[in-house]
């Protein structure tokens, strides 16, 4: 009785991680989303020491909260909907910027960085070429034609008949001397 390995629930659940992760830019998402965290939340945030109540409080602490989870929703907007990376990419980064004023220095700078990086990294990512194996590479190359040339390509007057004129000739208009 033959019976075939079966994968863990474990390896499944990490191979199905590494095609959602191989397939979208996973890592500028995931910055962003990091970015949005401290800027949302170190203006609410009271750090107690002894007897000594800080409190980070801004003017502005509501245009963080909605600048840090714009933020959040951004790098989600980043892994579920790749097609969108360059607007959230560009919009990461202005919001980033935006923070530098708006929340204590975009989160003490962490979430400034964080939301630069992130949004960097999602305008440079592009989607990969899927890999052919080489057997499919040893088929497709032996059974393929020549290309043809199209027609359209290369210099314009090749469609004429005529050949460029050589560089010491005169062109036409524009070459006239005043003798």
């Amino acid at each position: 009785m033959d019976a075939a390995p079966t994968e863990s629930f474990v390896t499944r659940g990490r191979l199905a991680f590494r095609r959602f992760r191989w397939g979208r830019p996973f890592w500028a998402g995931l910055f962003t989303i990091i970015a949005g965290l401290p800027i949302a939340y170190l203006p609410y945030a009271n750090l107690t020491l002894g007897q000594l109540t800080i409190r980070m409080a801004t003017t502005a602490g509501a245009g963080s909260l909605v600048i840090g989870i714009l933020l959040v929703v951004l790098g989600l907007t980043i892994w579920f909907q790749p097609q969108a990376r360059i607007f959230a990419g560009v919009a990461a980064i202005l919001l980033s910027l935006v923070s530098l004023v708006v929340s204590n220095f975009g989160g003490f700078l962490v979430g400034f960085v964080f939301g630069m990086v992130g949004g960097g990294m999602s305008i440079a990512w592009v989607p990969g070429e899927p890999v052919a194996s080489d057997a499919d590479e040893a088929d497709d190359t032996a059974d393929r034609e020549p290309p043809v040339p199209t027609p359209g390509t290369g210099s314009a007057l090749a469609s004429f008949g005529s050949t460029a004129p050589a560089s010491g000739e005169g062109t036409g208009k524009g070459n006239q001397r005043a003798d």
